[in-house]
């Protein structure tokens, strides 16, 4: 490999109608939206995708995109299972899953490829591009940087005069052999609510494996999870910061048959975990605050 190829690369490129940007290392890629700045797929050279990207996918401009690591703020799901608090400072008609700033246009606030790192930070201001039926008055910044790993910081920052109460995640698609092979590690012990049976609360007992549809939201996480995959012999650790909150899900069957783009047999070769600040673990910003919530990903070989 000469010496160019070893400087990171960032271009511009359209997706049918979303304004996108690749970053480029010497051992990965990475293609970004402008549209919620989300990351839409990440692969390392010679290896499987660790980001899961649809099949079916739709770039369309107002649409949020299947796969990549959707922003999803300022409320997670459903906002009828978010806090009151969270609930109040939203007075449209129909509430948006997710909360809707994943269907907005971000500004290019920064771009830069140096010492072997590709860098890219995007912003949404509510005073620019509001969010319809939201009343609060805050400024998102994303900063992506690609390097050894993949690392995204989501800074909010509360430019109200009263306290603003939100959730949030990074709603991160991960690619995996088959749904029915892989375990998460870590959540050994916590507890979690089971969204599928009445929200109950229960306790996580050993790994994580999947014979069904999942969608979990799990409470005092450690800040290290892992999948690990055993057909493609690989680890993938996820580390977050400044969130002790977690969403598993995987969709399966029945329910990705109803999914908008997304293959009857998708379910098969993705798995979602979602770095969070929800429920016990919601957020709430004084006038000027500022937080930061963030992941860090990569892969390890698993030994023989």
């Amino acid at each position: 490999m000469n010496s160019e190829s070893k400087v990171p690369q960032i271009e511009r490129i359209d997706m049918d109608q979303l304004p996108c940007w690749r970053l480029r290392t010497a051992d990965a890629e990475l293609l970004v939206a402008q549209q919620g700045a989300q990351v839409l797929s990440y692969q390392r050279n010679g290896e499987e995708p660790l980001i899961w990207l649809s099949e079916q996918v739709a770039f369309q401009r107002g649409q949020s995109v299947r796969g990549g690591v959707p922003v999803c703020w300022p409320w997670f799901g459903d906002l009828q299972r978010n806090p009151q608090a969270i609930q109040a400072h939203y007075q449209g008609d129909a509430a948006p899953a997710h909360g809707g700033v994943r269907s907005l246009d971000w500004e290019l606030e920064g771009v830069e490829a140096l010492d072997g790192v590709a860098r890219l930070v995007l912003s949404w201001d509510s005073r620019r591009t509001p969010l319809p039926g939201w009343k609060g008055d805050a400024e998102l910044r994303l900063e992506i940087r690609l390097g050894q790993r993949l690392q995204l910081t989501l800074e909010t920052r509360n430019r109200g005069d009263a306290p603003l109460a939100l959730s949030q995640a990074l709603h991160s698609y991960f690619a995996v052999s088959d749904i029915r092979q892989v375990r998460v590690e870590g959540l050994d012990g916590c507890d979690y609510i089971e969204t599928l049976e009445g929200w109950e609360r229960r306790q996580q007992v050993g790994e994580v494996s999947f014979g069904g549809e999942t969608d979990r939201i799990y409470l005092g996480t450690p800040a290290r999870l892992a999948i690990r995959d055993d057909a493609w012999r690989r680890r993938v650790l996820i580390e977050a910061s400044d969130s002790a909150s977690a969403v598993v899900w995987n969709p399966w069957i029945d329910k990705a048959a109803r999914l908008s783009q997304f293959a009857d047999d998708a379910w098969q070769r993705m798995l979602c975990i979602e770095t969070a600040r929800v429920l016990d673990d919601s957020l709430l910003l004084q006038p000027g605050a500022r937080h930061s919530m963030g992941v860090s990903l990569w892969s390890e070989a698993l030994g023989d």
